[in-house]
């Protein structure tokens, strides 16, 4: 049976945990407003070039692309973001697990045979499977505490080049994204071949029978536009998964420290049990040792 030195113990060393969950649950909390903030400044502009290139496209009678070509699959990458630390709930847990399903239910062949690669962004989904036996085509960590738009440019970079060499045939993403501070939605994104950009909204198929000039030729708009669709749509998919990563573990630091005062209250009532039993007994031994000396 616990003694009281070490139930007080305990009590001290839960109260010093509570306060350290506090205290990230604070951090998380103002970085999150920065990056929700971030986030949503970038939608508008993600949203609306790919309405525009929509447009283009669907106004470009036999249009061909190679960003658009659906060829025979033989090689794929998936890129996976997760986190560069824990203690943010089922955070890491989720897009690993995705990953996993997907390697195994829908590219089974592709692992055995050796033509699936991982690209890993954040430090959690790279040690993890850097012990699985899949081949990873790059990796990078510590990315978040400064995320710029120069990164995601460089990532779509290189891996266009890929694409456009004939390395890869499909690359997907894997990431978080985020719909409120206690909840994020997983999302399995196709990134090259375009599938499908963003159809147009109510507003634009209104006003779809005006007419536009465009200089140059929409096809060499379309060319222009093709990168920076990408780079925004990356882009995107780093900041929502960075907001949604601040909001777990926000959600989480703020769940453990609200366990921490219930397993305080209780250890506390554990501790006045034992010491009003400890107590008792002094006063019985007392007692009994009155009553000897009597007799």
């Amino acid at each position: 049976m616990a003694t009281l030195r070490d139930i007080k113990q305990r009590i001290v060393g839960v109260k010093n945990t509570q306060k350290i969950t506090k205290a990230m649950k604070m951090v998380a909390a103002a970085r999150l407003r920065k990056a929700q903030e971030r986030m949503m400044e970038a939608r508008p502009y993600s949203r609306k070039i790919a309405e525009l290139l929509t447009r283009l496209v669907k106004s470009e009678q036999n249009y061909h692309n190679p960003f658009f070509e659906n060829r025979e699959v033989e090689n794929i990458a998936v890129l996976l973001i997760t986190s560069d630390r824990g203690l943010c709930g089922g955070f890491n847990a989720n897009v690993i697990k995705q990953t996993e399903e997907l390697l195994k239910n829908d590219y089974p062949s592709f692992v055995e045979n050796g033509t699936i690669s991982l690209y890993p962004i954040g430090r959690k989904g790279k040690e993890y499977f850097a012990r699985k036996e899949i081949g990873m085509l790059n990796s990078h960590i510590n990315v978040f505490s400064d995320l710029k738009f120069e990164f995601a440019a460089s990532v779509v970079s290189g891996l266009t080049k890929k694409f456009l060499d004939g390395e890869i045939d499909k690359v997907l993403v894997v990431s978080n994204k985020f719909k409120s501070v206690a909840q994020q939605n997983l999302s399995v994104t196709q990134l090259l071949p375009i599938e499908s950009v963003e159809e147009i909204n109510e507003v634009e198929r209104e006003s779809s029978g005006t007419e536009y000039i465009y200089e140059p030729d929409r096809a060499s708009i379309i060319g222009t536009l093709l990168p920076r669709y990408l780079n925004s749509q990356m882009w995107q998919l780093l900041l929502e998964s960075y907001a949604a990563e601040l909001g777990a573990r926000m959600t989480a630091m703020d769940m453990a420290t609200e366990n921490a005062t219930e397993l305080i209250g209780s250890l506390q009532l554990t501790y006045n049990k034992a010491r009003q039993a400890a107590i008792t007994k002094e006063i019985l031994e007392i007692v009994s040792g009155a009553n000897a000396l009597q007799d």
